[in-house]
């Protein structure tokens, strides 16, 4: 199963800073996750970048997730 690694922000919304899901592709993992944990909202996890195993994705709705990938939600970061 994959491992999902929270931010302090959204441990606020889930209560754990890890957690391990059956998903197959990012979408599947976001329902998952939105099922998993109620406080948590699609929009909230849609609208932040993901790296999957290391890797950057800024879009990423049909990545796939293998079964012993790493996964962290990545907040965006304003610059001026």
């Amino acid at each position: 199963m994959a491992l999902i690694k929270f931010s302090g922000e959204l441990q606020k919304f889930t209560g754990v800073a890890n957690h391990q899901v059956k998903a197959h592709d990012y979408r599947s993992m976001v329902e998952e996750l939105c099922l998993s944990f109620p406080d948590l909202k699609k929009d909230a996890l849609t609208d932040m970048a993901v790296a999957i195993d290391g890797v950057i994705i800024v879009d990423p709705l049909l990545e796939p997730i293998e079964s012993e990938s790493e996964v962290h939600f990545l907040h965006f970061v304003a610059g001026g």
